[in-house]
């Protein structure tokens, strides 16, 4: 399996950040490289890539990381770790190829997008810095941490796809086994990335200091890792 990717934008001087878009089943890259547009524009030293499902999704052009036909509760998760392999692959990929660390690496993700994001931070340590969650979940909720990297999960109120109640469990339990997470639940939208819901994410990047800082300045230890700014 090969991944299709779009490359949103590309920095003249090394990138100091990476941002990996993930789109939802039946959706492109290239589709989905719209949203990263707003990355991009926010982070003009960022290599954004919009990544595109390894298999196929109907007869058109749609993708997507795995199948949802006769999917349920129980095989989810195996149909994930089946694929999680060429998720990682794909991730690692752009860190070499950018130079830039799992600190500085944002995952991006909506959807079924988002559901591989947030379940890779649980199949590989030090993934990535930052995962933005839009109408995610996980198959099966974490046992523990991610260690330094930080949860952002967005999602719309009245979401019929995903309900938000997912996301609201999600931060729930990272926050019982002390992992750093934030929610944000939009009113009144749906399964959609709504302009709310985007200046969330961007918000959550620039502004959100993660826990680890707060530590250090507790403890007097210096940081060495890349900051979204």
């Amino acid at each position: 399996m090969k991944h299709s990717n779009f490359v949103v934008q590309s920095p003249a001087t090394p990138a100091e950040q990476l941002i990996l878009l993930f789109h939802g089943v039946g959706d492109n890259p290239v589709a989905m490289g719209e949203i990263g547009s707003y990355f991009a524009k926010d982070f003009p030293q960022a290599l954004v890539v919009s990544i595109g499902g390894p298999f196929a999704f109907g007869n058109g052009d749609g993708r997507q990381w795995f199948s949802v036909q006769g999917i349920t509760e129980d095989n989810r998760a195996q149909r994930i770790a089946e694929v999680m392999p060429t998720f990682v692959e794909t991730v690692r990929y752009w860190q070499q190829h950018s130079g830039v660390g799992y600190a500085g690496t944002a995952l991006v993700g909506f959807s079924q997008g988002s559901i591989m994001a947030l379940e890779g931070l649980k199949a590989e340590a030090k993934l990535a810095g930052r995962v933005v969650a839009f109408s995610g979940r996980f198959a099966q909720l974490p046992q523990a941490d991610f260690g330094d990297s930080v949860v952002h999960l967005i999602h719309g109120e009245t979401d019929g796809v995903i309900a938000a109640e997912h996301a609201q469990a999600a931060a729930d339990r990272l926050q019982a086994v002390g992992g750093d997470v934030t929610l944000d639940i939009e009113p009144g939208v749906g399964h959609a990335i709504s302009s709310g819901m985007m200046n969330a994410a961007l918000e959550r990047l620039h502004y959100y200091v993660p826990q680890r800082y707060w530590e250090e300045a507790m403890f007097g230890k210096r940081g060495d890792l890349i900051a979204f700014k």
